[in-house]
């Protein structure tokens, strides 16, 4: 599943096609995403001017004025800009068509991505309304990180998975961070000193730019805008190397079930 760095390259690639363009036409092929595409949507979007496009979280959000349509990659979901007349392939399901020759395709093989539409505010979409504080900005620090860990029996792994403690940190890039931080995935979050959380915020911010920096990870499904790889995988501490000896020290990474989701740690380099 493509995770914030991914979402973000999306983000970055896209920008600088559609900024100030404006959309002639939508097409429809399958609106049977994880939500069902609106019906009305062509009528939303036909005419609209894509003022900016930013993100939050996993969630790409083109600013049209009249209202936001708020995009999801879901697990196998991937956005180009491709000439208008690109003939469509099987599991391209919606296309924007631009002022300028051009059109962004979003292809989703597992149709668990989304294209949705509000009007407002969008940061009060159900979706968005109760997200914690992005990785990458001031306000996710050491002294907030200890606040929101007091007390709190689940493990530093699963708490900042947590899009409500933080957005945007998905398994990779938690293993990952945790590894940097010398913190084991399995400590109860609320045993984590001031000082460790400012590591571990450190550190996840690092993972992140640098996944950002290298394409991101490519381990199934994920490409650019520009249909390209990310190489991020290629620098993995621990992530899907059990049994593997530590880039660090040596000792064999260990792997453990946590909710559902794989954990890979070096139990002597964490703590």
């Amino acid at each position: 599943m493509p995770e914030l760095p991914e979402v973000e390259i999306t983000r970055r690639g896209l920008d600088a096609h559609l900024t100030g363009l404006v959309i002639k036409d939508v097409i429809i092929r399958n609106g049977s995403l994880r939500w069902p595409i609106p019906k009305n949507m062509p009528k939303l979007l036909r005419g609209q001017t894509i003022l900016s496009l930013k993100r939050r979280a996993k969630y790409l959000l083109m600013d049209c004025g009249s209202g936001t349509l708020i995009l999801h990659l879901g697990m196998s979901g991937s956005l180009r800009i491709l000439p208008a007349d690109t003939p469509a392939e099987k599991h391209d399901h919606f296309d924007l068509i631009l002022s300028n020759g051009t059109l962004m395709r979003l292809r989703d093989p597992r149709r668990f991505g989304a294209v949705l539409w509000h009007s407002g505010d969008v940061h009060t979409h159900p979706l968005l309304a109760s997200l914690g504080p992005e990785p990458l900005e001031n306000e996710f620090d050491a002294r907030y990180l200890y606040h929101a860990t007091r007390k709190r029996k689940v493990s530093i792994k699963q708490c900042i998975m947590d899009n409500r403690v933080v957005v945007g940190v998905g398994n990779i890039y938690a293993n990952e961070a945790l590894f940097r931080a010398g913190i084991r995935p399995q400590l109860a979050a609320g045993k984590l000193s001031l000082p460790r959380c400012a590591k571990l915020v450190e550190e996840i911010r690092a993972t992140l730019a640098e996944a950002i920096k290298l394409g991101g990870s490519t381990l199934r499904d994920f490409v650019n805008t520009s249909g390209q790889p990310g190489y991020f995988q290629q620098t993995y501490w621990v992530y899907g190397r059990a049994g593997e000896p530590c880039r660090r020290c040596g000792a064999l990474v260990k792997q453990i079930k946590q909710g559902q989701r794989s954990s890979f740690y070096c139990g002597s380099c964490q703590k």
